[in-house]
Parts: structure tokens; sequence; C-alpha cells
């Protein structure tokens, strides 16, 4: 079982359940709560079977829950608040005998041990006492209703780590709904629990414990002990008389001195707690399973605005769309279109001579395609990105937990990065080089032939990139002529050269090379979203691994409670439970 619950912890922990998801705060303090009380409790009791029995004394503000413990112990060993909040370390009154088991590495590991009165919360105050009953321990906890949001944690913490809750309340405030609260709780998993009605005046103690004790018994607390302390007179040590406390005194002595029933006790409530959080952990599963398919929803709607950006980069560089405005017309003066095109329609045959005879001399009209060809990749590169980024934004903005991760983002996903224009720039000039690299290297052996000087490397180059603009002849209608004549003059010049098998195989490896890199460009962009989720750390494994590790607990339960009939003798008696509220009604 301890192996069992040590997993159950660790996939709790997993569970970070990041977005801001309806009932998504709800949900991280019941896993804060159950991983606390599994290292704070549960892990070491069950660790420590033997260890003390320890009652945690808490409730509301001004209860007297100080002031009962000092009593109880006879000497003042915590002081009482008289300023609200009242803000200092929980205080833990064991016999010496039994110091041994309250160690750092014991219950509450995480709160330094400490021998004096501080006023450090994460600290726990030592007090040995030899007034206590040896096997029994009792801790004043700070109030549960504190205006202090530290010293509510505190006090929710330390009673979840409780063998006994010894729950103070006043004759003032036990029908405060904020003390119901923590008594449903302990109902809920069974926990061992007794009511002390503090300051009630005399003339009230019947009206008032007839009505509380029909409140715990409509919320399944009429088994708890409850025990009434009159209103009175305090001394100068704040302490009550003897006798006021004297019932609670015996009651808590006897249970120490009865083994069997201090161990009933620790198993009443270390059995509860265990189910409580086999239990509890389907329901952070549940929202772990929400938080997943939430990533997923967000992590689609990036991916899809993204992919149609890439897909439309890589028609629009491929069907003619760019064979146009400035790129056409430099390109058209390199190789003087006008009447090559007039001859495409009538004389084929002799286009390749036409084609030579036109180019040249004409260096810097290549450059001015190199140029143009760059401006407008960049231009149709940055206007797929801006669109990408709106349609991601816009389908992020659509849920709760979208907008948050945009707010908190710490930049304008709805536009293109501030640098993608000077990453687009470079990665068009990249894969130009490329592109001038390919065609100096498959010329290497014709840069003597006088085609290869008339065309020159540059002007080879642009030509096959028209060659890759025009890939699948895509546009329609009157520039479906333009742009196909065009690409048609680039092909015929390139296999002037090179050949037709060599120019095909060419263009499709710059084709391959502008994809890739226009691909680079926009996943990098993309990164943006998908980076935002993949630093929230949510794990589709992570639900499945919760409910395997709370079955496993319940497994062990189910085997352990089918044992324990076949293992008992035939004589033995039912364990003493903790006496219910009808035993000590006054």
């Amino acid at each position: 079982m301890v192996t069992a619950l040590v997993r159950l912890r660790g996939a709790l922990q997993e569970a970070r359940l990041p977005l801001e998801l309806p009932g998504a705060d709800e949900q991280r303090a019941a896993r804060a709560e159950m991983v606390d009380q599994l290292e704070d409790y549960v892990i070491p009791r069950l660790m420590t079977l033997d260890a003390p029995l320890l009652a945690v004394v808490g409730g509301s503000t001004g209860a007297g829950k100080s002031t009962l413990v000092n009593s109880l112990v006879g000497t003042r060993v915590t002081t009482p608040g008289v300023l609200r909040p009242t803000t200092r370390s929980p205080v833990l009154v064991h016999h010496p005998d039994d110091a041994k088991w309250f160690g750092q590495d014991r219950l509450l590991p995480e709160l330094e041990r400490v021998d004096r009165q501080t006023n450090d919360p994460a600290a726990l105050q030592l007090v040995p006492s030899p007034v206590m009953a040896p096997g029994l321990a009792v801790l004043d906890a700070p109030d549960i209703d504190s205006v202090e949001e530290q010293n509510r944690v505190l006090a929710a913490q330390l009673l979840a780590a409780a063998d006994l809750w010894l729950f103070v309340t006043s004759a003032a405030r036990y029908a405060d709904q904020v003390p119901w609260d923590f008594l449903r709780k302990a109902a809920d998993r069974s926990a061992a629990v007794a009511i002390v009605l503090d300051r009630t005046p005399p003339e009230a103690v019947d009206t008032i414990t007839t009505h509380l004790a029909r409140m715990l018994a409509s919320r399944g607390l009429k088994d708890s002990p409850l025990f009434v302390v009159e209103e009175g007179e305090v001394s100068e040590l704040g302490l009550l008389p003897p006798a006021s406390v004297m019932e609670i005194r015996q009651w808590l002595r006897a249970l120490a001195d009865d083994e069997e029933a201090r161990q009933s006790v620790v198993q009443q409530t270390l059995d509860g707690a265990i189910r409580t959080l086999a239990r509890r952990t389907h329901s952070v599963a549940d929202a772990a399973t929400e938080q997943v398919d939430a990533v997923r929803r967000l992590r689609e709607d990036a991916n899809e605005a993204y992919d149609r950006a890439v897909t439309a980069v890589g028609e629009a560089s491929a069907d003619g769309t760019l064979l146009r405005g400035e790129v056409l017309a430099r390109w058209q003066e390199f190789v003087g279109t006008g009447e090559l095109l007039r001859s495409l329609e009538t004389r084929v045959g002799w286009i390749r001579d036409r084609v030579v005879n036109a180019v040249k001399g004409k260096p810097q009209q290549a450059e001015r395609v190199t140029v143009a060809v760059e401006s407008g990749l960049e231009t149709l590169i940055l206007e797929h990105a801006e669109a990408a980024a709106e349609r991601a934004e816009a389908s992020w903005r659509s849920t709760a937990a979208g907008q948050i991760l945009l707010r908190d983002a710490g930049e304008d996903l709805g536009r293109a990065s501030r640098d993608f224009r000077r990453r687009a720039e470079r990665a068009v000039r990249d894969w130009q080089s490329d592109v001038l690299d390919m065609v100096r290297t498959e010329g290497a052996e014709k840069r003597s032939t006088a085609r290869f000087l008339a065309f020159g490397v540059n002007g080879l180059s642009v030509a096959l990139m028209v060659v890759v603009f025009a890939h699948t002849a895509g546009v329609t209608g009157a520039e479906a002529g333009i742009a196909g004549g065009s690409a048609i003059l680039g092909q015929k010049l390139l296999e002037a050269v090179f050949g037709d098998q060599a120019v095909r195989s060419l263009a499709e490896r710059a084709r391959r090379q502008l994809e890739a890199s226009m691909r680079d460009l926009l996943d990098a962009e993309r990164r943006r979203y998908t980076d935002l989720l993949d630093t929230m750390e949510v794990s589709p494994e992570t639900p499945e691994r919760m409910r395997a590790a709370a079955r496993r607990v319940d497994d062990l339960r189910f085997a352990s409670a089918r044992r324990a009939p076949e293992a008992a003798p035939a004589t033995a008696q039912e364990p003493p439970r903790v006496s219910g509220a009808e035993d000590h009604a006054p």
C-alpha cells in the first residue's frame, strides 16, 4: 500500500492543470490538498502505525483552542492570541518518551521542528510534557477562519494530518458555516472527530447541546463525542478550572491507555483518508483529461492555421502567381519576350537559338530579375504568415483558456514576429544562392561553351527560378499565356545548355528546397503557439496514470478488507470505537 500511495502521489503531482478551464481552480486546490495529505499524514502514518495518536485541536477564531490545550496539559504551553489574526507556529505537546515519533522525517515533514515559541507558521513547536499520557499527542492549530490565508491553509493542512480531530467551537459560533465545511469533509472521509462546545453559558447548555447534537447527526457525525466546557473564570496562567476539562482529559487518557482503541481510531481515520484520496483522484483525472483535450484543440487550431499558410505559399510559388507584376516585367526585359512569345506560337523548333540571341550581354537585367524574385517571395511569405497568425489568434480567443494564454504570451501572437521579415529575406537569399550553386555545379563542365558564356550563371539561375514558379501552371485566363510562355522560355533557355533531363532534375531540386525553406519559416512562427502549449507540460498520459494509481490503491484496500475477516479469530470482539454523541451528552 505504501508503494501504491507513493505512486498515487507522483501521479497527482504530475497533474498541474495549468489552463484556466471551468472548475480548474477547485481541482488544483483539491490536488494540492491531496498531495499534502499523502505527504503529511497518510504515507508517514502508514509507515509508523505504532506512533502516538495525534489529536489536532482546531476551530474558529476565538473558540478558545489554546486555552483548552493549556488547561488539558495543566500548564501554559501555547499562547492564546490577543490580537486577530494570531500568527504563530502550531504547537505539538507530547510525552517526553514519544519525542522520537515527531522528528523531521515523520508526520508533517515540511514543517521545521523548533523547541521555542515562534511566529513562523512554517515551524512546528515541539513541547515535551510529562503530564501527557504516552501514546497521545495534542497539536494546537491556527484558526480555520483566520483572515490570513496562510493561517487558513495551515489549519486545513494540520487537520488533514490528524488521527483525531478535537474540534472546538463556541456557544456563539457553533452554527457558523466554515466549521461545518471542515466537519463535512471529516464525515466524508470517516475521520475520527470529537466536538468541544466551549464557552457555553450554564443556562444555555441544554438548548445548545440538543441543537448541536441534531446538527451533528444530520451531517453524518452522530457517533462523534460531544463535550461541553461551560463559561467560567480563567486563572492568571490562562487555565480553565480543572473540573471544566476533566471529562475531556479522562476521555483522552482512556484512549491513550487503550492500545486497541487507539489503533482503532488511527485505522478508522487512515482508512477513510485512503478511500477518499482514491475516490477524489478520479475527479482530478477528469479535470486533467479536460486539460489534455483543451491543449489538443488549441494545438490543432494553431496547426490548421499554419498548415493552410504552408499550403498557400507552396501553391502560390508554383502556379505562376509570382510571374506577374515586377517579376514578369524584369523577366521580359531579360529575354525580350514580345517577339519570342510570338515565336512560341508558330516556330517552336528554332526557339533555342532566338533565346540565346535575346539574352546575350544582359547581366544587369538578370540581376534585376533576381531582386524582383526576392521581393515577390518575401511579400508572399509575409502575407501568409500574417494571415496564419490572425487565424490562430482568432481561434484561441474563442476560448477562455486561449485568451489567457494569449494575454500571458509576452508578445502579440496575432501578428507575425517582429523579425519575421528579416528572416524571410535571409531565407529567400539563401535559396537564391542555393539555386546559383546548383546551376554552377551542373554547368561545371559546360562553362567554356558559347551558350553557357552567353547566359552566365545569373541568367541561368533566374531562368530556373522562373521554371520553378510555373511548376503547376495553375493560373488561368489571360495570365496563363504570359506565365506559361515565360516558363517555357526559361525551360528552353536551360535546355539549350543542360539538356531536358538535367533541367527537370534541377527544377525539382530547387522546388523542394524552396518548399522546405518556406515551411521552416512558417513552422518557426507556428512554434510561438505550440511552444506556449508545451510549457503547460500537459501530458496525455497523466489522467490514465492517476486513474491506474487510484485503482491500485482501491484493489489493495478491497484485498485487505477480504483478508481481515479470514484472519480474525472466531472469538474476536469488535474493536472499541470512538464513543457516540449520545454517550457524552451532558
